[in-house]
């Protein structure tokens, strides 16, 4: 694993340790009113990330301090997602939720560092992809919190969320499995030129279908909407994750028969692209 990786892999778990606070934070600030106990725990989360910020600035500089700070809010927020999940509120199953973002996004930085250090960068966490995914993701928070105020019961249908952590779960794993399969071969971006050591990856979970990350990424992104019961945003996140995987699988299938040549269009052919009526690059011969 790259340095990188290391110092990410520190900082995450620097993050997590939040879930250490609540039983610290009542042993050391017991009170009779949950009030009081609440206004503890938020200044205890204030002084957690403040010391821990101040302690990543000690420890590293320029590109490493950037690393690590985004691996620590991941972590963070993932620690903070647990706690919610195993509490009784209403804000349950949006815990499911932040632990699965999170835990996607730090992810795809850690597999990076060990599979392909050398495209290693911050745009390998994924958290600024696009302006479209920020305001996806910005809306799916909005969609929930109205509909809670307006139709709690709405967001309490937990054998729902169940089938969409478990679309979470499969999809992240199918996902992270592809990468760890493709290795070197697999990159966040496009590439135009062919590398010496890129081959074409055909074993494994590329045997059933030909982009398996993609199918992995479809699946989890529309999990995310159907755990948190989201109706609005399950409809908007499928239908826009479909035309952008429609996309973009056609502009890599392009540069991928480019590459590859016949080896690639016999490969086309017996494997399907995985996702719903799409087939990929359209080839005249």
């Amino acid at each position: 694993m790259a340095g990188e990786g290391r110092v990410s892999l520190l900082a995450f778990l620097v993050g997590l340790s939040v879930v250490l606070l609540p039983p610290l934070t009542v042993s050391v600030c017991p009170a009779e009113e949950s009030r009081s106990l609440r206004s503890c725990l938020a200044l205890a989360l204030a002084l957690h990330m403040a010391t821990v910020n101040g302690l990543l600035l000690l420890l590293y500089r320029a590109q490493l301090y950037q690393i690590a700070v985004r691996a620590c809010w991941l972590g963070f927020a993932f620690g903070c997602g647990l706690l919610l999940s195993f509490t009784q509120s209403a804000w349950k199953h949006f815990g499911w939720y932040v632990c699965s973002l999170s835990l996607f996004h730090y992810s795809e930085y850690l597999i990076t560092a060990v599979n392909n250090p050398k495209s290693l960068s911050l745009d390998s966490f994924l958290l600024n992809h696009s302006w479209e995914y920020t305001l996806a993701a910005v809306s799916s928070w909005m969609e929930f919190t109205i509909e809670k105020f307006i139709y709690p019961e709405m967001k309490q249908i937990t054998w729902l969320s169940v089938i969409g952590l478990l679309m979470v779960i499969v999809g992240e794993a199918l996902r992270k499995v592809a990468m760890l399969t493709a290795g070197s071969n697999f990159n966040h971006i496009i590439q135009n030129e062919k590398s010496e050591s890129h081959v074409l990856v055909k074993s494994g979970v590329y045997a059933w279908f030909r982009h398996p990350a993609y199918v992995g990424w479809f699946y989890w992104s529309i999990g995310t909407q159907v755990l948190l019961c989201n109706p609005v945003c399950v409809l908007a996140y499928t239908l826009a994750s479909w035309r952008f995987f429609r996309d973009r699988i056609e502009e890599e299938e392009f540069t991928l028969i480019l590459f590859f040549g016949e080896q690639y269009l016999d490969y086309k052919r017996k494997v399907p692209t995985g996702l719903p009526f799409i087939s990929g690059a359209k080839v005249e011969l």
